[in-house]
């Protein structure tokens, strides 16, 4: 009888680290479900990875990352798909730049339910199961932002902060569970948000270079686990 592959779930997954994270899985034999919020794009990358990787199962579902109610439904239409979960990664986010005293009103409010509560929601819809199997693996994309404050931070330095707090706490409580958690901190990383800036390609970290990271991780022996890791652009930060 054949093995049954193995699935991991990545929210934000059709750009940058997301996409990078979903190839990486899919071309070790993972089944790869998926959410963002472009249709258009999830159709697109529903048809690449079946004419790509033939044998692997796809589900990529429309969801709004900072509406609860919405990836609640997301995270019950994976388990009625699959039933099981291997890995989670927590991925989706957005950047708005500011400052705390000049933002305008609600913007915390938008960066917390879209780079915190969005894992929140997530990761308990999804738990069950991983608990009940006393296995798996759930990466939290953090940031250097959520290690030291910078200008023009704002309320998405609050939110990181509060996504690597989320990282911490849920590594304790998932110890006796057999769940490794980690919190990934990547520093400047190439994706299409950065294409217009003027900054040479070359000074940023390939996507591909997170998703090798994470892959690599999770493969490490069961009585490993990695909880935090940094990864900057060798010259530093940008």
């Amino acid at each position: 009888m054949s093995e049954i592959p193995k699935k991991i779930v990545i929210s934000g997954c059709t750009r940058g680290i997301g996409y990078a994270i979903a190839e990486c899985f899919a071309s070790n034999g993972f089944d790869v479900a998926g959410c963002a919020r472009s249709e258009k794009d999830l159709l697109q990358m529903q048809t690449d990875f079946e004419q790509r990787f033939p044998a692997g199962n796809f589900f990529f579902g429309c969801c709004d990352m900072s509406a609860a109610s919405e990836v609640k439904i997301f995270a019950e239409a994976v388990l009625n798909k699959w039933g099981k979960v291997d890995v989670l990664v927590n991925n989706a986010g957005i950047f708005l730049p500011g400052h705390i005293h000049t933002e305008e009103e609600g913007v915390l409010e938008t960066m917390l339910a879209a780079n915190v509560q969005s894992a929140y929601h997530l990761t308990r819809g999804l738990l069950p199961v991983m608990m009940k199997a006393k296995s798996g693996a759930i990466f939290n994309m953090c940031s250097v932002a959520s290690l030291r404050a910078y200008e023009n931070g704002g309320s998405y330095c609050i939110s990181k902060f509060a996504l690597l707090g989320f990282s911490k706490q849920l590594r304790e409580e998932m110890k006796p569970y057999g769940i490794k958690v980690t919190a990934i901190m990547p520093g400047a990383t190439f994706t299409q948000s950065w294409a217009n800036a003027g900054i040479p390609q070359s000074r940023f970290m390939p996507a591909t270079d997170i998703a090798k990271s994470i892959w690599d991780i999770y493969n490490l022996s069961d009585s490993t686990d990695v909880e935090e890791i940094i990864i900057r652009p060798q010259l530093g930060d940008i």
